[in-house]
């Protein structure tokens, strides 16, 4: 005899926190877009002010940091229950 499983089959995280992951990937992807550029028309000329811009220095990273912790924290979070 044979018993059926009531367990309701599931991901391992709920809709919400892949939402959550997209947006986090989203964060991180758009620090890695302000850390572009800086690029010389000419090889031999060196802009040091466009290379080592607040942006592409101190922004972006942590941006991209911020971008990290966002996606752990919405790994880790508890799905809402939606038992009432």
């Amino acid at each position: 005899m044979s018993k059926k499983s009531t367990a309701k089959e599931s991901f391992a995280l709920a809709k919400e926190n892949y939402i959550l992951l997209i947006i986090g990937f989203a964060i991180i992807v758009l620090g890695f877009i302000l850390m572009i550029g800086g690029k010389s028309e000419d090889p031999a000329i060196f802009n040091e002010e466009e290379i080592f811009s607040f942006r592409r220095i101190t922004l972006a990273p942590i941006i991209v940091l911020a971008g990290f912790i966002f996606e752990i924290w919405a790994i880790m979070k508890k799905p809402k229950s939606d038992s009432r």
